[in-house]
C-alpha cells in the first residue's frame, strides 16, 4: 500500500515549482494543519488535505475548531467556504474513485490518484480545480520573517531528534518539542 509520506512525495515533485513556490508539508500553524501547503510568490496559498479512507474524508468535515477570542465553536469547511480561513484554495487528494465529485462542496477542488503497485507509478487527475475563497494573500495573514524563523528552529529540532543528541544537552531547550 501506498504511504501518504510517498503520495506527497510523488505529488509536490511532480507539481510544485520549488524556484518559485514555498512548499510545506504537514505544516502546523495554530489550530490547523496542512497536509500539503503551497504558496506562490505572490502569496497566493492553496491547501491540499489528503484523505486515503471514506471514513477519514467523513472526520473532515466534522473538525470542530474554537475561535481563540470568542471562544465560539465552528466547523472547519463552514469557515473555508466562507472564505474566513488562512488559504486561498482548499482541495483534497483522493484515490480514484473514492469519493463521488459530486458528494464535495464545490469550493473544494478534487484531485485523484491512482497507485499502481506492480509498476510502483502513481497517476494524478485534476478532477476539479479549487475556488478562490478569497483573494488576501497569505503573508497579508501571517509574518513571514516569524514563520521562517519558526520553521527554521524546527528543523533544528528535528535534525537533533533524528541524531539522538537531544538526550546529550547539558541546558534544556527553551522550546520543548511536543510528542
Amino acid at each position: 500500500m501506498l504511504k501518504v509520506e510517498e503520495l506527497t512525495y510523488n505529488y509536490i515533485n511532480r507539481f510544485c515549482d520549488f524556484e518559485h513556490d514555498l512548499v510545506l508539508t504537514n505544516h502546523f500553524h495554530s489550530d490547523w494543519e496542512a497536509d500539503i501547503l503551497i504558496i506562490n510568490a505572490e502569496g497566493c496559498s492553496h491547501e491540499i488535505e489528503i484523505k486515503l479512507s471514506k471514513a477519514d474524508f467523513k472526520n473532515d468535515f466534522k473538525k470542530q475548531y474554537q475561535h481563540h477570542t470568542t471562544k465560539e465553536n465552528f466547523l472547519k469547511h463552514d469557515k473555508i467556504s466562507c472564505g474566513d480561513y488562512p488559504c486561498n484554495r482548499f482541495s483534497f487528494l483522493l484515490p480514484q474513485g473514492m469519493i463521488e465529485p459530486d458528494s464535495i462542496p464545490l469550493h473544494c477542488g478534487i484531485i485523484e490518484f491512482y497507485h499502481n503497485p506492480d509498476a510502483w507509478q502513481t497517476t494524478f487527475e485534476v478532477v476539479r480545480e479549487p475556488k478562490d475563497v478569497h483573494t488576501v494573500a497569505f503573508w497579508t495573514l501571517f509574518d513571514k520573517d516569524l514563520m521562517l524563523k519558526m520553521m527554521a528552529r524546527n528543523l533544528y529540532f528535528k535534525k537533533l531528534e533524528m541524531k539522538g543528541k537531544f538526550e546529550e544537552l547539558i541546558l534544556p531547550p527553551k522550546f520543548i518539542q511536543k510528542k
